[in-house]
């Protein structure tokens, strides 16, 4: 009789690597959680993935999705469960004179005015780095996260949050289509014209619909940017944070920033306010008239600003040794909460026992997309606060108190979460990440493609009940 993994073995063509085999213990875990899977699949074909869907299925066992792997909550590994690693997906293709079928959200110039010659089609597994080296030589980019080493299917499927979301918004913002296999095997297409329902529930609503084994985006034209921070002294926070949020409402959309305190590297409550900015394109006078609000917020102790490739904008993302952990959690601030949000995190910022602190702009062109128009739902969010703290279990647990105590003092003042830096997964998360009217919409979809739920290592979207 022919078990599950004899016709695995037989219909896959990728990689099976088992506890004991070589390589297990990298392939095991992602890049910031430790797994111990019963198998890692690493497919090379979209057949493959449907094999590995299929067996996933049968089997009963947990099922993790990885793409990049850098998931604060370990989505893309499991204890004693299946990993579907799209490492081998991940091809970075443009082209040429293809027509634009659907469009993205109305975010930026993202869409060509000519009907389309920017279409980009990425693999599954691809991460932010390769694509924008890949991008650079036809001079295009696409508003992606921070760092080189992201998966762009983990970061997109949720948002897709990085330097240039002010002008272009999300990354899920420039998506027009995306291939995915389902929970039953099947291979579909998720567009505006094709299973539109599923195409609005990807863009937002993670990975819960299915593997998603290509994405189709509209890339938009770059130049080199203007990338590096403006510190100031922890004694001046208050007055910067506030001033530099005031500053962000009107200044130009080519500008994105992050603030970031208590740098944990820089001297941690006493470290320096770094103001890091990007501003998109190559124009040093107007680059120079978008900075010098910055400059003059405070008294200026470091200024590296420097003209550069988007492609090294990017960072190396690093894994963290064995048993060290991180802690991260966000919420999202409305414009009349942002005068007490930066209060606190102006004291607690400069106090001892901080965690590290960064404010992230918003606003732009992200905002200009229905709120309804994507799974992503918190669109009129003007600011993102993200904490991070880092160490062995037994660190992060005495720290824990005051990390409690700042988001108890936070809560009140925010609404909703991003679910990309947020290392917890519990219902209280889920319910933050999405509003009642798009869990509800989201429900159905998931009902639809999976309604065993196969797809539960996300923020979880349980599927609805039949009306």
């Amino acid at each position: 009789m022919t078990s599950a993994l004899d016709t695995l073995r037989r219909d896959f063509g990728g990689d099976i690597i088992e506890p004991g085999d070589a390589g297990y213990e990298a392939a095991a875990r992602s890049r910031l959680v430790a797994g111990s899977p019963a198998y890692v699949l690493r497919p090379k074909t979209v057949a493959d993935v449907q094999a590995a869907v299929r067996f996933a299925s049968g089997s009963g066992l947990p099922l993790s999705v990885r793409g990049g792997g850098h998931g604060f909550a370990g989505f893309g590994t499991n204890d004693g469960g299946i990993v579907i690693d799209l490492g081998a997906l991940a091809g970075v293709e443009v082209v040429e004179g293809a027509a634009v079928v659907g469009g993205a959200a109305a975010a930026g110039d993202a869409a060509p005015a000519d009907g389309g010659t920017r279409l980009v089609r990425i693999g599954g597994g691809a991460t932010w780095g390769p694509v924008a080296e890949a991008l650079a030589p036809h001079g295009l980019a696409i508003s992606s996260g921070d760092t080189k080493s992201v998966g762009v299917g983990g970061l997109t499927l949720s948002g897709g949050m990085g330097w240039k979301v002010r002008r272009y918004g999300l990354a899920l913002d420039s998506l027009v289509a995306a291939e995915l296999v389902t929970a039953d095997g099947a291979v579909v297409t998720a567009s505006a014209d094709e299973h539109p329902d599923l195409f609005w529930a990807i863009r937002g609503g993670g990975g819960n619909f299915g593997v998603v084994t290509s994405f189709e985006f509209v890339a938009h034209p770059t130049t080199r940017v203007f990338f590096g921070k403006v510190s100031f002294p922890a004694a001046e926070a208050a007055v910067v944070l506030q001033g530099w949020a005031d500053y962000l409402r009107t200044a130009p959309e080519e500008l994105t920033s992050i603030a970031n305190l208590a740098n944990p590297f820089a001297g941690g409550p006493e470290a320096p306010v770094e103001i890091h900015v990007a501003f998109d394109g190559d124009d040093a006078d107007a680059a120079d008239r978008a900075l010098a609000p910055i400059r003059a917020l405070g008294t200026v102790v470091a200024d590296d600003v420097e003209l550069m490739a988007y492609a090294d904008v990017l960072v190396e993302g690093a894994t963290p040794p064995p048993g060290v952990h991180v802690l991260a959690h966000d919420g999202l601030v409305d414009r009349e909460s942002v005068p007490e949000t930066l209060a606190i995190l102006a004291e607690a910022g400069t106090s001892p026992g901080s965690p590290s602190i960064a404010v992230r702009s918003l606003g732009g062109a992200m905002s200009r997309v229905p709120g309804d128009a994507t799974a992503y739902a918190h669109r009129e969010a003007e600011l993102m606060v993200t904490t991070f703290t880092g160490g062995p279990a037994p660190v992060i647990e005495a720290h824990r108190p005051a990390l409690d105590a700042l988001w108890d003092r936070l809560t009140p003042h925010l609404h909703g979460a991003y679910a990309n830096f947020l290392s917890t997964a519990d219902e209280t998360d889920v319910t933050t990440v999405y509003p009642e009217p798009t869990y509800e919409r989201l429900a159905a979809v998931k009902r639809r493609y999976d309604p065993s739920n196969l797809f539960a290592r996300n923020h979880n979207v349980r599927p609805g009940r039949m009306s």
